[in-house]
């Protein structure tokens, strides 16, 4: 019986993985990775140059390209069959072999690896490597501290409602607002709303290559790339009173 070892490569920059995921990497032979129809995939980008000559690869294409609501019906069966399909791909090659699955961030952090966890559990053996996510990567390239002291961290959704938006950027002091992209234009108007626009950071490709810094409030949404984080740090409350 193989392994199904999905390795954490961190937020993009290869010189960010860690030893174990890049020792992995390294020694696979059979690789699989999910990317858009037609692209490479970032997870695959991220180990370019990396893998061995005579590896075999299993590109998994996701059949939805745009981001849509996750409680959308079409949405939930699109992916549902993607899922069950690889899982049973995966589980059957895995039967002789270890399998590597490449996944951007940690994989226990809203990694897309774990739905096929969730397919594979108690049906062959998994290994899951730690990763640096994507937005510890971006609140390094700002240098500065994303929470201080007793500050609450929020981590929202970019593809949620704008109202639900402003009420939760209102009610917490650091916010990481994942899944920006087409949703750029409505995140910028809940936190102008919630009064928080001033303090906001957009990361656009965090320690990848082309990657750029700026404050919303200086940008006009109209074109951001998929990989983009809005950063909103908090101010360090306890800190702040003892001082």
């Amino acid at each position: 019986m193989g392994r199904i070892i999905c390795c954490g490569l961190g937020p993009g920059n290869p010189d960010l993985m860690s030893v174990r995921a890049d020792r992995e990497v390294r020694a696979a032979k059979h690789v699989a990775y999910f990317r858009k129809k037609g692209r490479l995939g970032q997870a695959r980008r991220i180990v370019e140059g990396m893998l061995a000559a005579d590896v075999c690869e299993y590109p998994m294409e996701y059949p939805v390209t745009t981001e849509i609501a996750f409680d959308s019906p079409d949405y939930i069966r699109l992916l549902a069959g993607f899922y069950d399909e690889w899982a049973e791909r995966l589980a059957r090659i895995a039967r002789a072999v270890d399998v590597v699955v490449l996944c951007e961030g940690d994989p226990y952090f809203y990694g897309s690896f774990m739905h096929l966890h969730a397919r594979l559990q108690k049906r062959i053996e998994i290994e899951v490597i730690a990763g640096i996510p994507g937005m510890a990567g971006c609140w390094n390239s700002v240098g500065q501290p994303i929470a201080l002291g007793d500050d609450v961290t929020t981590i929202l959704m970019g593809t949620l409602a704008e109202d639900e938006l402003e009420r939760r950027m209102r009610n917490s002091d650091a916010l990481v607002v994942m899944k920006t992209g087409r949703n750029l234009q409505k995140v910028r108007r809940a936190l102008a709303s919630a009064g928080r626009l001033n303090d906001a950071w957009l990361v656009e490709r965090g320690t990848m290559p082309g990657e750029r810094l700026a404050r919303l409030i200086d940008v006009d949404g109209s074109d951001c790339p998929y990989f983009a984080i809005v950063l909103v740090h908090g101010r360090g409350r306890r800190m702040e009173a003892a001082e």
